[in-house]
């Protein structure tokens, strides 16, 4: 007759249950969070411009990384499969974080490695060093944009695991569509404030500056005003500045973060409920091939992405708006005045920031 198990032996075998089931979900969370960047999971989303139902879910860290990465590789005027082909790899090596370690010495964005003639410690650290040194390498391959993505990563990462790039490709395809403003309206984030070094209007031009160069703040091209919002335009009474000039702009630091603001020009006017700043879109001067609604498309995304990081409360363009903490994190119908503010609203980008 088979032995009866006791109280005591059942209940031990209940607690070392218990105990292996708690471990499973800390392991689980774990996982999750590193896949998603953790920092409280999800807060933005990028939707299929096509129709088909396609999405993907990401953190405003992510978010981050992914629109420097494009920028980075559109301000060298490099197709948009290469801007693809360079997030899927930072999907796969590091979940799209900016992470100080690694196998032996790989750092960042992509993994790489200083001891195999990268770059120092702190240049690989900068995520726009480290997308500038993969594109480097990416545009030696011949004819990558037609091979596979897996084989085109392969070839500049020469990884351990090199099928692992393929499952991140849809995912970086609409990431990349609309980061290079491919698709319209299609990126939000919900636009919780978070920490960071810079904010405000100085913040966001130097971070424009940091990511696409000094040229995307080409004298006159770009103002900051005091307007709350960033579908009306000012008074006739108030004053607006022109951005400083490429030499006087405020230029990143080596490890990606901004340095400190310029001294705004006399003409500068501050106010308490927000700046902003105007990103004109001229019609004759698109980027790298791309359209001017395009670009537009591209700086209003990026906006988007780097809104909890920068405190962006809005962001308006071609006749469509997104607001942080909006319950529904959506574009919308911009409030404009009347024909002539809709017609300014297509011409230029509006990035209104929470002070």
């Amino acid at each position: 007759m088979p032995e009866q198990s006791s109280p005591k032996r059942r209940g031990r075998l209940f607690r070392c249950g218990s105990a292996f089931l708690a471990l499973l979900a800390v392991a689980g969370y774990l996982v999750v969070q590193y896949v998603t960047g953790g920092s409280g999971g999800p807060g933005c989303k990028v939707v299929s411009g096509k129709g088909d139902g396609a999405s993907y879910a990401f953190t405003p860290e992510q978010a981050v990384n992914a629109a420097t990465i494009t920028a980075v590789g559109t301000a060298r005027g490099l197709p948009e499969r290469a801007v693809t082909i360079a997030l899927a790899t930072a999907l796969q090596e590091s979940a799209l974080r900016n992470i100080d370690y690694g196998d032996r010495d790989s750092l960042g964005l992509f993994q790489q490695r200083p001891s195999q003639g990268w770059g120092t410690p702190r240049e690989i650290m900068d995520p726009t060093y480290s997308a500038g040194e993969f594109y480097d390498h990416l545009v030696k391959v011949p004819g990558y944009t037609r091979l596979p993505l897996t084989v085109a990563a392969q070839r500049v990462q020469r990884s351990g695991f090199p099928q692992a790039y393929a499952k991140h490709e849809p995912d970086a395809a609409l990431l990349a569509a609309a980061l290079t403003g491919q698709s319209a309206a299609t990126l939000t984030c919900e636009g919780r404030p978070g920490a960071t070094r810079a904010s405000g209007a100085d913040g966001v031009r130097a971070a424009l500056v940091r990511d696409f160069g000094r040229d995307v703040l080409a004298p006159a091209a770009a103002q900051v005003d005091a307007s709350p919002s960033a579908a009306s335009t000012p008074s006739p009474g108030t004053p607006a500045a022109t951005a400083p000039s490429p030499g006087a702009s405020a230029a990143p630091e080596p490890d990606g973060s901004a340095s400190a603001a310029p001294t705004p020009s006399p003409g500068t006017s501050s106010g308490g409920g927000g700046r902003t700043v105007t990103l004109p879109v001229p019609p004759g001067a698109p980027s790298a091939g791309r359209g001017p609604d395009q670009r537009g498309w591209q700086l209003a995304h990026w906006a988007v992405a780097n809104a909890s990081q920068l405190h962006i409360a809005r962001v308006a363009y071609a006749g469509r708006e997104w607001v942080a903490g909006n319950t529904a994190s959506e574009w919308r119908e911009a409030r404009t005045q009347g024909a002539a503010g809709a017609q300014r609203g297509a011409e230029a980008v509006r990035i209104v920031t929470m002070r």
